[in-house]
């Protein structure tokens, strides 16, 4: 292994230096807004403040599933919360997520607005209220329920861990990248032996734990994340390249990773959707080699 500086943690952590890295001037030990800003509200009942990350298409591809099986209330406005500017730190959306983490929703379907924050908890919520993406039985719910809180323990490994130390740390450190590879590794295994048993995560059917766990390990199985793939030899995780090809073909979902983004070929991006006719200004054949 190669040799680092030593460290000795103090008695008493003390935040009075930056931690350097390509986040470093968003990341800070405090909650609550850091500026005054109001969120816009749009005229559909859900209202989104997102971003096109994994978290966030999360969401989208949800959104645009249910309105792909005709559930009308499923309309949505989608706002772009710009993290890297501290979008997420103005005062309206921390009144929405106090945790300043995107995607953060607004239902205001009812009489009095209803928030929802955390993606798990959007994406459960969007499902019970439209009875659709989570199985009724006690048997399959258990089961996508599993796997969808499997998504939301792992992935802090697989993006705060791998991601950080392998692309975005400021000085590469052996040990921290060995340790989060060999667990994303091990993800990756977990996945794919579930995957030679079944079609979709919770059995037969594509549920909420499909949507929540494509995006991130999807991404990375076609070595879309953080550079990595391979690194980490995805390519050998046949099960799992399977699925997440099955799932990149379906048309909500291609639509939905469109929403909030701002990375790749620009004729993948719509950066804020108010109307499905929004995608009309792309030409199919883009949509279709969105990135």
């Amino acid at each position: 292994m190669s040799s680092t500086t030593e460290y000795t943690p103090p008695k008493v952590w003390t935040w009075n230096k930056a931690n350097g890295g390509r986040f470093a001037n968003i990341n800070r030990p405090i909650a609550g807004p850091t500026h005054e800003k109001e969120l816009p509200i749009g005229r559909h009942p859900l209202q989104l403040y997102s971003l096109g990350t994994p978290n966030g298409v999360k969401v989208t591809v949800m959104l645009e599933e249910l309105l792909a099986l005709g559930h009308s209330g499923a309309e949505y406005d989608a706002w772009l919360i710009r993290i890297g500017d501290g979008d997420q730190f103005g005062s309206g959306f921390v009144a929405v997520n106090p945790n300043s983490k995107i995607p953060a929703l607004m239902d205001r379907s009812g009489s009095k607005p209803i928030r929802v924050f955390e993606s798990g908890a959007i994406l459960m919520y969007l499902a019970e209220k439209f009875g659709a993406f989570l199985p009724k039985d006690s048997g399959p719910r258990a089961e996508c329920l599993s796997w969808l809180f499997w998504q939301m323990g792992s992935a802090p490994y697989l993006g705060g861990g791998f991601g950080h130390f392998y692309a975005y740390a400021p000085t590469k450190i052996e040990y921290a990248i060995d340790r989060f590879a060999m667990e994303t590794k091990r993800q990756l295994d977990v996945l794919d032996r579930r995957l030679a048993e079944t079609e979709f995560l919770g059995g037969a059917d594509y549920t909420i734990a499909d949507i929540a766990v494509w995006p991130w390990y999807g991404a990375l199985a076609k070595g879309l994340l953080y550079g990595g793939g391979e690194f980490l030899s995805v390519q050998d995780y046949k099960n799992v390249q399977r699925w997440t090809d099955a799932i990149a073909e379906r048309p909500a979902v291609r639509r939905g990773r469109m929403v909030n983004r701002l990375q790749g070929d620009p004729a993948s991006q719509l950066h804020e959707r108010h109307d499905a006719s929004d995608f009309e200004t792309k030409t199919q054949d883009k949509l279709a080699a969105g990135s």
